[in-house]
């Protein structure tokens, strides 16, 4: 699989995983455990692959020049 994951696109996919992480771990709420679903765009932002973007043929990386 090829990058298809932007800069920008990954610092945001950390921080929304992060933020899912952190209501998993914290909240008292009995459906706290979906939170645990930020795992997801944390590991497609340190892969630099989406497979739904791979899927739909996006890609948020900058253009490469030969």
């Amino acid at each position: 699989m090829s990058n298809n994951v932007g800069s920008v696109d990954r610092v945001v996919r950390v921080l929304i995983g992060l933020a899912l992480l952190a209501f998993a771990v914290y909240s008292v709420q009995p459906y706290a455990w979906l939170g645990y679903i930020g795992i997801v765009p944390i590991l497609t932002a340190v892969f630099g692959t989406c497979p739904l973007y791979s899927l739909i043929g996006v890609s948020t990386c900058a253009a490469k020049r030969s």
